[in-house]
């Protein structure tokens, strides 16, 4: 059972910076991407960024040059380095995580709104409140 368990989340002022940690148990596949997602009240859920085994990248339009995801495979533990933080980056964030070799390549081609429906991993997420 594939377990994903998120923390680092808080409170902090614009422009501040934030380290999300997501720490996977029980996953024993060698193919794997993982994401970031966050949902916001009223809004739908979005991509942030993913990354798969290889260390192959890609990020929303909205977080590029100000997000930065890693991985630390000795540790089964995903990051997101969340800098130049602004209010509208408020929401709740979640990892999640997939098996499927596929699912990067796939990202590419889809609006971050609907990255979502290639996972199958979820984590309970963490809160990131910025304020103005």
């Amino acid at each position: 059972q594939v377990q994903l368990v998120e923390s680092g989340g808080g409170s902090v002022q614009a422009g501040g910076s934030l380290r999300l940690s997501c720490a996977a148990f029980g996953y024993t596949y060698s193919t794997y991407c993982m994401g970031w997602f966050r949902q916001a009240p009223g809004k739908d859920r979005e991509g942030v960024a993913a990354i798969d085994w290889d260390g192959r990248t890609s990020y929303a339009d909205s977080v590029k040059g100000r997000f930065t995801i890693s991985q630390d495979n000795g540790n089964n533990t995903l990051y997101l380095q969340m800098n130049s933080l602004k209010p509208e980056d408020t929401a709740m964030y979640y990892c999640a995580a997939d098996y499927r070799s596929d699912r990067l390549r796939a990202i590419a081609s889809m609006t971050p709104r609907i990255w979502g429906t290639l996972f199958a991993y979820w984590g309970q997420g963490t809160q990131v409140t910025v304020s103005s």
